[in-house]
């Protein structure tokens, strides 16, 4: 029995190296996507909040458009659809993470505009009577607590984007599920891979959960 487990490792220990490679690929897409993701989150916030059809129309559409598709059809038209268009072509890396970005961004407008939801009204009279401008506001009142009550949901999210990057496999990143693929079609053992791949991706969101709660926890001790 000990023999056999050791030669199990033995012959599986060429691979690990290439699936940390592949591991680091989806933490530099899943990294790069959230931060984007964040950024068009707020600002489709903003658009949708708007007083102005010219701001919260297009903010709408995003929304609707992306929630009411699936993510890999999306991937495909960044991919495949925008050269078809315009010509211009994006690498595997830059189209997977302005797809994931694109994506997640329509859900983290939503959790941004549930926190913007939980500010009692009062505050941004209270902020604006004391001669604060809008930015200000928005800065040092409205933004720190917002943070605060989306940390959660936006966790989610951020586990979401990374379980997502294995469909990038299918515009030829390899990241963890299509190492796995490659392996598995070279050796004919698909449980063996793909265990392992499920075992990796346990760890990077179990490790992401644990920064936000720890994050969570940090941020409202102190406040």
């Amino acid at each position: 029995m000990a023999n056999s487990i050791i030669d199990y490792i033995y012959w599986f220990a060429p691979y690990t190296v290439g699936f940390f490679h592949a591991a680091v690929i989806a933490l530099e897409v899943s990294f790069l996507a959230i931060v984007i993701s964040w950024m068009i989150g707020l600002v489709t916030t903003l658009g949708k909040s708007s007083r102005s059809r010219f701001y919260r129309w297009p903010a709408e559409f995003y929304i609707w458009f992306v929630r009411g598709t699936p993510s890999l059809i999306q991937i495909f038209i960044i991919y495949f659809g925008i050269p078809h268009v315009s010509g211009f072509r994006l690498s595997p890396f830059v189209a997977g993470v302005a797809a994931l970005a694109i994506s997640s961004g329509a859900y983290v407008a939503e959790v941004f505009r549930s926190g913007f939801l939980a500010i009692p009204r009062g505050q941004t009279e209270s902020a604006l009577a004391l001669g604060m401008s809008p930015a200000m506001m928005m800065r040092h009142i409205i933004l720190p607590q917002v943070v605060r009550i989306v940390v959660p949901a936006m966790t989610n999210e951020a586990i979401n984007t990374l379980k997502n990057t294995s469909l990038l496999s299918t515009i030829t990143i390899i990241e963890v599920t299509m190492f796995a693929q490659l392996s598995l079609a070279e050796t004919f053992r698909p449980f063996d891979f793909l265990i392992a791949a499920a075992i990796i991706y346990l760890i990077m969101n179990t490790i992401l959960s644990q920064f936000a709660s720890w994050y969570e926890k940090k941020y409202s001790l102190e406040i």
